[in-house]
C-alpha cells in the first residue's frame, strides 16, 4: 500500500474512532449484551441466572396476553402517525412554499413545538385535555371537547395522536420544506404551460422530485412510531388499564416496574427490534425503487 493512501486510512480512523468508541461503548455493546441476556432468566440484580432458550420468546408471543396487546396497539399507532404525520407535514409545506413574505414565519412557529421536550408536552397537553377543553365546552356550544379526553379508552389514543403530531410535524415539515426549494421552476413553468392543474403539477411534478424526501420522512416516522415511550408514559401511563401500552411501556415495566425481568424484557426487545427492522428494510426497499423510477 503507497505510504500516501496509508496516512489517509490511519488519519480517518483517527478521526472516527471517538466517535466509533462512543457508539460502541454507550450502543453496540449493550445490544450485544441485551440479546444475550434475552435467552436467559436473570432479574438484573443478581450475579446467578441460568440460560431458558427461547422460552422467554415462547411465552411473549404465545401466553403474554399484555405484550399482544401491546403489539396491535402499537402496529395502530404505528399506521396512524406515519401516514398522518407526513400527509400533514407535506400539505403544510407545500402551503408554505406558496408564501413569499411569511414563510421564514410559519417555518419557525410550526417548528417551535419540536424544540419542547415530549414529556413536558405530553405533561401540558395533560392539563388543556383535562382543565381547557372542558372549560372551553361549557362556555360554548362545542359540547364534544367535554369529555374523557385520557380516562375514556376510546378516546385516549386519539389523545396520544394529537400530542405526537403537534410535537413531531414541525421537524418533517423542515425535511419537506427542503426538498420542495430543490425543485426546478422550469418544471412548474413547463407543466403550468402545458396546462396541467395545480393538483396535476404537485402529483407529477413535485412528487417524484423529492421522492428522497419521502424516504426519508418515512424512515423517521416510522422508526420514531415504533420507539414511543415518552408521551404514552407521560399522557396516559399506559391507562386507563392497559388499553394505551405501547410495546416499549410494556417492557419498561417488565425490567423495572413489576417483576424485574430483565431477561424476559429483553426478549420482548429484540422481538421489538427485529420487527422494526424488517418492516424497516421493506419501506426502504420499496421507497428506492420509487425514486428510481421517479
Amino acid at each position: 500500500m503507497p505510504l500516501k493512501r496509508y496516512k489517509k486510512y490511519v488519519s480517518l480512523l483517527m478521526f472516527t474512532a471517538p466517535a466509533f468508541l462512543l457508539y460502541a461503548v454507550f450502543l453496540l455493546i449493550p445490544t450485544l449484551g441485551g440479546m444475550f441476556y434475552s435467552f436467559t432468566d436473570w432479574n438484573g440484580l443478581n450475579k446467578s441466572y441460568h440460560f431458558v432458550g427461547f422460552a422467554n420468546f415462547a411465552e411473549a408471543l404465545g401466553e403474554d396476553s399484555d405484550f399482544v396487546h401491546s403489539l396491535w396497539f402499537t402496529l395502530k399507532y404505528v399506521v396512524f402517525m406515519v401516514v398522518l404525520q407526513n400527509v400533514i407535514a407535506l400539505l403544510l409545506a407545500v402551503l408554505i412554499e406558496t408564501r413569499t413574505r411569511s414563510k421564514g414565519f410559519f417555518r419557525t412557529v410550526f417548528f417551535m413545538p419540536n424544540m419542547i421536550s415530549i414529556i413536558i408536552s405530553s405533561f401540558m397537553w395533560t392539563f388543556v385535555f383535562t382543565q381547557v377543553l372542558p372549560q372551553i365546552a361549557e362556555k360554548t356550544a362545542l359540547a364534544f371537547l367535554d369529555q374523557s379526553w385520557i380516562g375514556n379508552p376510546s378516546v385516549s389514543f386519539y389523545s396520544i395522536l394529537i400530542v405526537s403530531l403537534w410535537n413531531g410535524v414541525g421537524y418533517m415539515l423542515i425535511i419537506y420544506l427542503a426538498a420542495l426549494q430543490g425543485v426546478p421552476q422550469h418544471l412548474k413553468e413547463a407543466a403550468v404551460i402545458d396546462g396541467a392543474s395545480p393538483f396535476q403539477r404537485f402529483l407529477h411534478v413535485t412528487v417524484p422530485m423529492i421522492t428522497h424526501a419521502i424516504t426519508i420522512c418515512f424512515f423517521l416516522t416510522l422508526n420514531g412510531a415504533f420507539k414511543v415511550f415518552e408521551v404514552v408514559y407521560g399522557l396516559t401511563g399506559g391507562g386507563p388499564g392497559r388499553s394505551t401500552q405501547v410495546i416499549t411501556l410494556n417492557i419498561y415495566e417488565e425490567a423495572f416496574s413489576n417483576n424485574f425481568r430483565y431477561g424476559y424484557a429483553s426478549a420482548k426487545s429484540v422481538i421489538l427490534f427485529v420487527m422494526i427492522l424488517i418492516i424497516t428494510f421493506i419501506q426502504i426497499s420499496v421507497m428506492k425503487k420509487r425514486e428510481v423510477e421517479a
